[in-house]
């Protein structure tokens, strides 16, 4: 444990899968997408569009039928999905890197305000009907992920490989 907060949390933020059901504000949900809309992006070209549901919107329903994980979309109160614009692109590797930090960064925010999120990238397999389902033209966007966003029920678990697993050559 250091004494930054940005290390404790990259450390210690978990993917929740089990939510209490309770609301989550919409300050909250802002607070996230501001950190997602913070993420780099190669020069600057921010191709992230978001788009929240909440339980309310008959596509939340069609979204959890999309997954295999749809008890966990059920569970949770809402749903950030995020796409890329492609008039916003410019180089495909490098604009699905900028999603990832996105991602990360909207996860943190949310793990900061003590709530609980999960990236269900299961999802990308069904985009086409992911796309349709949300009445968005591919043409227009691609689809990345959805993020569960909820209160924990309960803490997440992970455990790492020693950092010595993951090198190339010793430093």
């Amino acid at each position: 444990m250091t004494a930054d907060p940005v290390l404790n949390a990259i450390r210690d933020r978990r993917s929740i899968r089990k939510y209490t059901g309770d609301p989550v504000s919409d300050d909250a949900v802002r607070a996230i997408l501001e950190a997602g809309r913070w993420a780099p992006s190669g020069m600057n070209n921010q191709p992230f569009r978001f788009l929240v549901l909440r339980k309310s919107d008959p596509r939340f329903e069609a979204l959890a039928g999309l997954t295999k994980y749809t008890h966990i979309v059920r569970g949770c109160d809402a749903m950030i999905a995020l796409f890329l614009d492609k008039k916003a692109t410019y180089h495909e590797q490098k604009d699905h890197q900028s999603a990832g930090g996105c991602v990360q960064s909207m996860m943190l925010a949310a793990h900061a305000m003590g709530l609980g999120t999960v990236w269900l990238g299961q999802m990308m397999n069904n985009a086409p009907q992911v796309l349709e389902a949300l009445k968005l033209a591919g043409d227009d966007y691609e689809f990345i992920t959805v993020l569960t966003v909820g209160h924990p029920a309960e803490p997440g678990t992970a455990n790492r490989k020693p950092l010595e697993e993951y090198m190339l050559e010793a430093f």
